[in-house]
């Protein structure tokens, strides 16, 4: 009996013990969890940020090419009817790809200046540019036009930078860190009234008449040169939508949508789907609409009714 009343006294003075062990053995393990799971984030939103500054640094470099032949002397050729390409496409190109593929050699590489290759296709990692997006104001002298960079994973465009050299404008964004201009958040903004919305659209849709339908819908139709730099402007509040009817390739609004989704909205083509990056046919049609969530829904279905 009195072995017994000792075990029991025993038992007594373990269990709260074994108790406190466990329970410390498993603080420990939530702890290193959660240490783990910030050293995850830690080092993805890391990754995130140097992928941004490579691509900074690429666009700026571009940049400081093309002013060097703004209003200068320079050579222009055609690709295609109203599709010309400078001297200055070309040499900031071969700027981007230098940067770009040397800081990451196994990422893939589309460029609008660049001979494609399908050897993307097979990458998870690729850069998509355009170096001189509104070739035709940079002729003119218009000062509409960006160095687009954006890097695409899995089909997501992940990191976006828009350069304007003549303005200084820098439109940034990496997935889950916001965007910025010039460093300051922006955010898509919109008005509760379709006819209160400013639409910048682009200068040769209005000139061919594809907008006057529309004319009376909206509140102002404001043509502006170069498609990534609406998509810039778009993003930060400087209009409600960005809309085309015409086709556009990737590199013409990659950089642009995440830019745009950063800034708390949303890029979808006119049959009402989201865009996927780095396809084998780049050429997204029919058109897109960007901007804040229910400023796209309330275009589309004005764009959509007409067609």
């Amino acid at each position: 009996m009195s072995m017994i009343k000792n075990f029991n006294r025993i038992n007594l003075l373990i269990l709260p013990i074994m108790y406190i062990i466990k329970w410390r053995i498993s603080f420990f393990i939530c702890v290193e969890q959660s240490n783990n799971h910030k050293n995850i984030v830690f080092n993805l939103t890391f990754v995130m940020r140097s992928e941004l500054n490579i691509a900074k640094e690429a666009a700026l470099e571009a940049g400081s090419v093309i002013l060097n032949y703004y209003k200068a002397d320079y050579e222009i050729k055609d690709k295609g009817y109203h599709n010309p390409v400078t001297t200055a496409d070309h040499e900031a190109d071969s700027r981007l790809k230098e940067i770009l593929m040397e800081a990451r050699p196994e990422y893939g590489w589309l460029s609008e200046e660049s001979v494609d290759s399908a050897e993307r296709l097979c990458k998870e990692r690729v850069w998509v540019v355009d170096p001189l997006d509104g070739t035709k104001e940079f002729i003119e002298g218009v000062p509409n036009f960006v160095v687009s960079v954006a890097l695409v994973e899995n089909g997501v465009s992940i990191v976006g930078v828009l350069f304007n050299p003549v303005t200084g404008e820098i439109f940034t964004a990496s997935q889950g860190e916001g965007a910025q201009l010039n460093g300051k958040t922006i955010q898509c903004v919109t008005k509760d009234n379709l006819g209160d919305m400013v639409i910048l659209n682009s200068r040769s849709e209005s000139r061919r008449g594809l907008w006057e339908p529309y004319a009376s819908i909206f509140g102002k139709l404001k043509a502006v040169g170069s498609v990534a730099y609406k998509l810039g402007l778009t993003a930060a509040g400087h209009a409600d939508i960005f809309a085309t009817l015409r086709p556009k390739n990737e590199w013409d609004i990659c950089a642009g949508t995440c830019i745009i989704h950063e800034a708390g909205g949303k890029v979808i083509d006119l049959n009402g789907n989201d865009i996927i990056f780095n396809q084998e046919k780049t050429l997204i049609e029919p058109g897109l609409i960007a901007g804040d969530n229910q400023a796209v829904d309330k275009t589309f279905n004005v764009l959509t009714a007409k067609t």
